[in-house]
């Protein structure tokens, strides 16, 4: 999978689900595209968590706002 941005990615799965929903796929390109959906999705997934982490990391400071780098 080429290197995307969290907003490239949702919009490529959002452009996905519109040509699964228009069904005018072929069975095997809708299955390939369903799989690339779920990988970009996994993609996704994995940001907010790396996200979702760092933002505990500062709340989490003896109830100060503290800033570290994230990596």
């Amino acid at each position: 999978m080429k290197k995307r941005s969290f907003e490239e990615a949702l919009e490529e799965i959002e452009e996905i689900i519109k040509g699964l929903e228009d069904g005018n796929l072929p069975l095997r390109e809708s299955t390939t595209k369903f799989k690339e959906a779920v990988e970009l999705l996994k993609f996704c997934n994995k940001e907010l968590k790396e996200v979702e982490m760092s933002i505990q990391k500062i709340v989490d400071k003896d109830g100060k706002i503290k800033f570290e780098d994230f990596n």
